[in-house]
């Protein structure tokens, strides 16, 4: 039995009927939980070593590896029955949404660092980090977060062009099938 499977069989109904109409978006949720990890872990690894004068472009080199993440894991698990262009041309429209959510992403920590002027010298090392976490992993991912689901469920992965997607079963249409 598949991992939503498993998931699914241990909710309540209610809640069960409920994921599995949303199961899209939960999906993307969970990418997205992952990606958040690979973004910061590597946002902090790189601004913490050798980019510590450049936090910007550590968020942005961070955000550009979990962007490759996310493109693995949102065509192969979460839009898995949505799709259906080529390859190359559904990769082309995924950075490009996903080029845009990384502006959208970089707008509140370059606004917290350089408008606001919330770091070292003007406010302490422990509010510039709080302020840096606040604005480029909560702001800036949820405001990208929304503009990439919205984007990649209609431009790159858009329902219309599924049927030759759907026509092969996942493990999560066959458990959505069999709790009906």
């Amino acid at each position: 039995m598949a991992v939503v499977g498993t998931v699914l069989a241990h909710l309540p109904e209610p809640l069960r009927a409920l994921a599995v109409k949303h199961r899209e978006l939960l999906k993307f949720a969970v990418v997205g939980g992952t990606t958040f990890l690979v973004d910061n872990g590597i946002w902090y690894l790189l601004k913490l070593t050798f980019l510590a004068p450049k936090p910007t472009t550590a968020k942005a080199i961070a955000i550009m590896i979990a962007t490759i993440v996310s493109y693995i894991l949102n065509r192969e698990w979460s839009f898995r029955t949505r799709g259906g262009r080529e390859r190359a041309h559904e990769a082309a429209l995924f950075f490009l949404v996903s080029g845009v959510a990384v502006a959208i992403n970089l707008i509140p920590l370059y606004m917290s660092r350089y408008v606001f002027h919330l770091e070292v010298p003007h406010v302490s090392r422990f509010v510039q980090e709080v302020a840096d976490f606040a604005s480029g992993s909560v702001i800036g991912m949820l405001l990208a977060m929304a503009f990439r689901f919205w984007g990649l469920r209609r431009w790159v992965f858009p329902d219309e062009l599924g049927r030759k997607r759907r026509d092969v079963p996942t493990d999560d249409t066959a458990t959505a099938g069999s709790r009906r």
